[in-house]
């Protein structure tokens, strides 16, 4: 008899537990977080423009330095 009621609670929580839906978590940008990580992807574009900015001028200099050493 204990076997019996054993199996029934055992079947009763697997079928709650099948019967649960996952709920997806909310995209990072609408949780409680989301305007720090907002300003930190913005500030991704602002560190590759400025990476760039200093690759252009170390070009520049470069070349002047080549021309103002007769290279």
């Amino acid at each position: 008899m204990r076997w019996l009621f054993f199996l029934i609670v055992v079947f009763a929580v697997l079928w709650y537990i099948r019967g649960i839906k996952e709920v997806e978590p909310p995209p990072i940008e609408e949780s409680f977080i989301g305007e720090p990580v907002k300003a930190l992807r913005k500030a991704e574009g602002y560190e590759e423009t400025y990476l760039d900015a200093i690759e252009e001028r170390k070009k520049k200099m470069e070349e002047q330095l080549e021309k103002g050493s007769g290279g």
